[in-house]
């Protein structure tokens, strides 16, 4: 039962001795607070007080919500959508009651009405996933360290190709000062070896003293 459907008349569980006393106190006829019941699980009663005499009747609950009051005198039973109409509706005279409705009996206390809610499978799914989580950060994990590694490589091998530019920048140097000289050098060689067309093989003297004899 919801909170907003519970009027204030309504007292929870409390005894039918506690019921007593609170409507004697009240001690006016056609005072009235509604309890749960005692013997019917689910049940409820309405209390009215008539001449220091409390009439108890019992009020049930349909499957579909709505609320019943079993009178007596034979009348036919009427369902209501709320207490609130219910009450309403028993406050005019002759409705069955021993006395109508006339001054409600408030409870003093809020009551404590506990809703079950749904279990949050949000947890579960967290943990879950969980290791998932802690497996991918591994991963991540490694794949950073073996970016550190590789970044420290590259630094120790940057002062390296460093040294090595001046060794090249020294060599370049004499490379250009060999140039010349190897230009220089080309035209000599060039001087001592004769065009074929400029040398005279009738007139060149033998190179060597072996001579071939071909049979006629």
């Amino acid at each position: 039962m919801a909170a907003a459907a519970l009027p204030v008349c309504y007292h929870g569980a409390i005894s039918r001795k506690e019921c007593e006393d609170l409507l004697g106190k009240k001690n006016k006829d056609g005072a009235y607070l509604i309890r749960d019941s005692e013997t019917i699980q689910g049940a409820m009663c309405l209390c009215v007080y008539k001449k220091k005499v409390v009439y108890t009747y019992r009020l049930l609950q349909t499957h579909n919500g709505h609320y019943t009051l079993v009178t007596a005198g034979g009348l036919e039973e009427i369902f209501f959508k709320t207490l609130d109409d219910l009450i309403h509706h028993y406050k005019k005279r002759n409705q069955g009651l021993a006395m109508h409705l006339r001054h409600s009996v408030k409870r003093k206390t809020a009551l404590l009405i506990q809703v079950e809610k749904p279990p949050d499978r949000e947890p579960q799914r967290m943990q879950d996933q969980s290791p998932r989580m802690q497996e991918q950060s591994l991963s991540m994990w490694e794949q950073s360290s073996r970016m550190q590694e590789q970044s420290s490589r590259m630094q120790e091998q940057s002062p390296r190709m460093q040294e090595q530019s001046p060794r090249m920048r020294e060599q370049s140097p004499r490379m250009w000062e060999q140039s010349p000289r190897i230009q220089a050098q080309s035209p000599r060689r060039q001087a001592l070896l004769p065009d074929e067309e400029e040398h005279d093989y009738e007139n060149a003297p033998e190179s060597s003293e072996y001579v071939e004899v071909l049979p006629e």
